[in-house]
């Protein structure tokens, strides 16, 4: 039969320290009801300075260990826009710090979509057979790369990670990944981008005048895309799994904006109940989104084994997709 990638074991972890709406009213020209109307969130989450990713990521993974039962895996990808540094990759030293030893580590950069191309790129090291167990974390410290005076940003996002174990198992299992719809479209790559600080434009002392080292977002055209591509990756990955769109249970889409959620789960004639809602109290945590609300929701009682389930998101670059399971018996910490 078949190798299949098995959701065995699920960690989130968000820093101590919550930010409140109210909070942020002292420092940009902003209101509750202005955010709360146009975003749907409250709180966010933000890291304390000398906090990095790959803090978060540790104690993320090392709950998804404890979640899964296991104290070893064969790999570990990491999805992530904030890596502690450009060079090395920050996945090596999640390993080492998890000690997990000299097993395959690497990042994975899709924005707000990390979370399922890593997960796809795990599943593609178990249908290999280059590993039998793979960690997956999100991990993002967004509040390190926001402008300080753009109220347009930094009153959506927040920092957290989230992970996962996936184990070698049967297609017809419980937790069972079906295979994911990916795409991209890199001719929308200035709709979410941080300008400088790659190769096409270094930061260096003598253009530091004109750089700009922060998250910029064309707001309304994301908004668009993010709910055509969400809501078509969706159908399609049910349709795939033998599941009428109104045969599932959850739609646990990333937690970007309310009001793109609402969109998307109109757009596919779902209630909006089934689509569970966590950046109220988190924000948009970008690669550590979809973890956290499926933490969430096991947690509060509303997903349940055997729960027909289809994840989804959209980020940068631009990038999407989606993917389903039945949600197993899974216990996260």
């Amino acid at each position: 039969m078949t190798t299949a990638p098995v959701l065995c074991g699920l960690g989130t972890w968000l820093p101590p320290r919550a930010v409140s709406n109210e909070d942020l009213t002292t420092e940009l020209d902003t209101s509750d009801e202005w955010i709360r109307s146009r975003t749907g969130i409250g709180v966010r989450h933000i890291a304390d300075p000398g906090t990095a990713t790959s803090d978060l990521a540790v104690e993320a993974g090392r709950r998804a260990l404890k979640s899964a039962g296991v104290e070893k895996v064969d790999a570990v990808v990491l999805a992530t826009t904030t890596p502690d540094q450009p060079c090395p990759a920050t996945a090596p030293l999640v390993a080492a710090q998890l000690g997990l030893g000299q097993v395959p580590a690497f990042d994975v950069g899709a924005v707000c979509t990390g979370f399922l191309y890593a997960t796809t790129a795990a599943s593609g090291l178990i249908a290999l057979g280059s590993a039998r167990t793979v960690l997956v974390i999100g991990s993002d410290v967004y509040s390190r790369i926001l402008d300080p005076t753009d109220r347009s940003t930094r009153v959506i996002f927040g920092d957290g990670a989230g992970a996962v174990v996936l184990r070698a198992g049967e297609p017809d299992e419980p937790g069972a990944l079906g295979r994911a719809q990916l795409g991209s479209d890199g001719t929308g790559a200035d709709l979410v981008s941080i300008r400088s600080g790659g190769s096409r434009e270094p930061l260096r002392a003598e253009n530091a005048a004109e750089a700009d080292p922060y998250f910029r977002m064309n707001g309304k055209s994301v908004f668009r895309n993010a709910v055509e591509r969400m809501a078509d990756t969706s159908r399609a990955v049910a349709q795939e799994a033998g599941w009428a769109v109104d045969d599932i249970d959850h739609l646990v889409a990333h937690q970007a904006n309310l009001r793109i959620l609402r969109a998307v789960a109109d757009r596919l004639k779902l209630p909006h109940e089934r689509c569970p809602v966590h950046l109220d109290r988190v924000g948009n945590t970008a690669a550590a989104s979809l973890p956290l609300a499926l933490a969430d929701a096991v947690e509060s009682g509303r997903l349940r084994p055997g729960d027909r389930t289809v994840l989804t998101a959209f980020g940068g670059g631009l990038t999407w997709g989606a993917c389903a399971l039945r949600w197993p018996e899974i216990h996260p910490y």
